[in-house]
């Protein structure tokens, strides 16, 4: 009887105290909770988690260079980390090599007047390099080839030069010395190649200057297919002519680059469960451009379907999830179209619909969606039978918090490129590049009209502090949402049911909180 007691008491206790135990554990942290609906998931896609992977990011950058160019050893630091990261939540991660036209730029250029008098002219203000040129270290007379000058030159016909674009422009050029060339009617590569071939030690293309769009600095290229053996630096037009009427002028050049084949490398991370033959995948390209570190372009993206991945994997999804990190995607989409090239036809019919990520956080931003359905007649026409539904699944999701949204043209300039090419649905977000700014979108958004979207496009200032806070938030939510639906339900896109509770055009997508 005493034992009978004893126990009885022991277990009266041990019930009564364990509302208490559940009542001081509180709710389950976000890495230790299974985030299988969209409140849930909402809740922890953190912005403050997302800038830790960027500020990862920047962090490889300043310790490589101050760049994560493809091909460079803060590219590589950028895998790692992505790699580390996947593998410790769990996915399944595959590294895949590809080999690339690598063009990269390993230290600071030259341009400086020597004669007559001494003039050293400033990167990215007098000039810049032009893609794909050659190495070189080269000092000589400079002779302007067959130049039509004006102020601005042909305000009634933009065609008129002809500059370096004929073998005939380069009768009398003086072997040794530089090449003086004006923008306009052929590639760079042909003017550079032809001033090759006549000699010249050197080449400096400078802008067309028949309009004030053809006066400034571009981010000009002379392709992967570029053969002249000579360094080539682009100057603005007022350069140009500066220096086209300058007697006597000799210049010297230094352009360190590496250009040539390389390995570059994408990061695929899958989810552990769902099903094999309806994939889901979302990509956004890990690379930046030689200029800066890329933590908007694109750090944004990268960083947000990160940490969407972390918080997204407890889930087991219906759909086989398949998250992208995608290199070399500034030398010409190469790593993501290599990998889409890399598919046998079924594994690329597996593929139910491919998110792409780009450029997400700008700092005078707007809300693009990619056009699927062309219904914003902005440019390409629709995309792959189900894009229309990517779309419009995005619309939901901005009209549930009240943000408004533009479509924007499936231009080619992303990720999404070799997949909408080879019939996958495709969708994604997108809140501008080298773009100006309206009157009418700043009445939507803010922001200053007449700036660019992101006045760090392509530049050494695209750090840390290049992002909206507030466009990285929603947009981090938006990549969250679509991610989670389609890997619950993908019946929208292609009739393969899932979970019920997952059909994007049936649901409110903010969450309840």
């Amino acid at each position: 009887m005493r034992r009978s007691t004893v126990l009885f008491v022991a277990l009266v206790m041990a019930f009564a105290a364990m509302p208490l135990a559940a009542a001081s554990a509180g709710p389950l942290a976000c890495d230790e909770r299974v985030n299988n609906t969209i409140d849930k998931l909402l809740e922890c896609v953190d912005v403050d988690g997302v800038r830790e992977h960027q500020a990862a990011l920047q962090a490889i950058a300043d310790a490589n260079g101050g760049i994560r160019t493809s091909g460079t050893p803060g590219y590589d630091a950028s895998v790692d980390y992505v790699v580390d990261r996947m593998t410790a939540a769990g996915y399944d991660v595959t590294v895949q090599p590809f080999q690339f036209n690598a063009f990269i730029q390993l230290g600071p250029s030259t341009l400086e007047q020597i004669a007559p008098g001494s003039v050293t002219y400033a990167e990215g203000v007098d000039y810049d390099l032009m893609s794909q040129t050659e190495a070189g270290d080269v000092t000589g007379g400079v002779t302007g080839v067959d130049l039509a000058l004006g102020t601005p030159a042909w305000p009634s016909d933009p065609g008129t030069s002809t500059s370096g674009c004929e073998v005939a422009d380069f009768a009398g050029f003086p072997a040794g010395h530089i090449a003086l060339i004006q923008r306009g009617a052929c590639t760079f590569a042909l003017k550079a190649e032809n001033a090759a071939a006549a000699g010249a030690v050197g080449t400096i293309i400078f802008n067309q200057g028949n309009s004030p769009a053809r006066e400034g600095l571009i981010n000009g290229t002379l392709g992967t297919g570029y053969a002249g053996g000579i360094p080539v630096q682009f100057a603005t037009f007022a350069r140009g002519t500066e220096w086209a009427g300058t007697p006597g002028l000799e210049m010297h050049m230094i352009v360190d680059v590496l250009r040539g084949e390389t390995t570059s490398f994408n990061v695929l991370a899958e989810s552990t469960s769902g099903d094999p033959d309806n994939v889901v995948m979302a990509g956004a390209h890990l690379d930046s451009v030689n200029a800066g570190p890329g933590i908007q372009d694109n750090g944004s993206g990268s960083a947000a379907i990160l940490e969407v991945a972390e918080e997204m994997a407890k889930v087991k999804p219906r759909n086989k999830v398949r998250f992208a990190w995608w290199g070399a995607e500034e030398s010409g989409l190469v790593g993501s179209t290599f990998y889409v090239g890399s598919l046998s036809q079924e594994e690329q019919d597996d593929i139910a619909l491919y998110l792409n990520f780009d450029m997400i956080a700008s700092p005078n931003y707007v809300f693009f969606i990619y056009d699927g359905d062309d219904s914003d007649g902005v440019g390409a026409g629709p995309g792959p039978e189900g894009s229309a539904q990517i779309e419009k699944l995005f619309e939901r999701y901005y009209d549930s918090i009240g943000v408004p949204y533009k479509g924007t043209d499936f231009s080619g300039r992303s990720d999404y490129g070799p997949f909408i090419a080879t019939g996958i649905p495709s969708g994604g977000l997108f809140t501008g590049a080298e773009g100006i700014k309206t009157p009418d979108e700043v009445a939507l958004w803010g922001g200053t009209a007449g700036d660019q979207y992101d006045p760090c496009y392509h530049l050494a200032c695209d750090t840390f502090d290049n992002v909206s806070l507030n466009a990285l938030d929603v947009n981090s939510d938006a990549v969250a949402t679509s991610v989670l639906t389609y890997a619950m339900n993908t019946e929208s896109i292609n009739q393969v049911r899932g979970k019920g509770n997952f059909r994007p055009h049936d649901m409110e997508f903010a969450p309840s909180s």
